[in-house]
């Protein structure tokens, strides 16, 4: 029997899945109360868990079951304190949903996108390929584009407006890097007072018509491995000697290699990968852990 690598912890939806798990919130209080918070998402007395499984019957994993007890030490702590830069993925970390997932829903795609999404996040498929896989289902037009922004705006996730004013509070340096598109990220940036210099995302790209004819491969984050060389470039040019990322996927620990982040913080208050959360430095699922830890 087969399962995949990936827990789903969705604090705004209650899940549609017929695979969703009802766990008791008494389950969670053998876990750490700063990383398990079942009032996340909980309209009674349980938490919902979505496991994805090859098997109709669905099992909770005991690595996942660790993740959520997982205790930052004390150098993990020391170098939060102390960065001159955090780095934060965009989608299912910044807001609560996958920016593309959500345009290919608008298009009528949703679905089939969301699939190639939860590929391209485990790492199992090349990034830029799932990309370009992802877009060539639904193909969005600049006006769908414009609709979608208007009609469906950013959803921030709790607790991260909080943290970013500390952080920049402190003269701590907040950067956005996401394989998701900038015309989508930058209504974000404005939201928490980030510089449109400070995103590092890919572009959807439009024809004089305003036809789809794909995206900029020159951006950074258009490949796999691009979070990496992304925060590579911004410890060159800006001289930072302490820098984080903050993300919930596989391309976000990437930024871990090396002449990367220093730092690798896994935020499954979304989604909990745990092939992900496995190779962090620290396992969180509320922003106000972080918060909390730099007083």
């Amino acid at each position: 029997m087969t399962r995949a690598s990936t827990v789903f912890i969705n604090p705004t939806h209650l899940p549609t899945d017929p695979c969703a798990l009802r766990v008791p919130q008494l389950f969670f209080k053998n876990f750490s109360k700063n990383y398990c918070r079942p009032s996340y998402g909980a309209r009674s007395s349980y938490m919902h868990v979505t496991i994805v499984a090859a098997s109709p019957q669905p099992q909770f994993s005991k690595s996942a079951s660790l993740f959520c007890s997982t205790q930052p030490s004390k150098e993990v702590l020391e170098i939060w304190r102390n960065a001159d830069a955090v780095c934060f993925d965009v989608d299912s970390t910044v807001c609560l949903h996958e920016g593309i997932d959500e345009l290919a829903d608008f298009c009528g795609a949703g679905k089939a996108v969301s699939e190639w999404t939860n590929k391209a996040m485990s790492g199992s498929v090349p990034f830029e390929d799932a990309l370009a896989a992802r877009l060539s289902l639904f193909c969005p037009s600049l006006s769908q584009l414009h609709d979608f922004l208007d009609k469906r705006p950013p959803r921030l996730s709790p607790g991260i407006a909080e943290l970013i004013n500390k952080l920049k509070a402190s003269n701590t340096h907040v950067y956005l890097i996401s394989g998701g598109f900038r015309q989508m990220i930058e209504p974000v940036a404005l939201k928490l007072g980030i510089p449109p210099d400070d995103i590092f995302a890919n572009r959807l790209r439009f024809g004089s018509a305003g036809e789809f004819i794909g995206f900029d491969t020159t951006e950074f984050t258009s490949r796999s491995g691009g979070k990496a060389v992304a925060v590579q470039h911004i410890r060159k040019v800006h001289g930072h000697k302490s820098l984080i990322m903050i993300g919930d996927g596989a391309t976000d620990l990437e930024a871990r290699l090396q002449g990367g982040a220093d730092l690798f913080i896994c935020y499954g208050g979304v989604l909990l990968r745990e092939a992900v959360a496995a190779k962090s430095d620290w396992v969180i699922l509320s922003f106000d852990d972080l918060s909390t830890a730099l007083d």
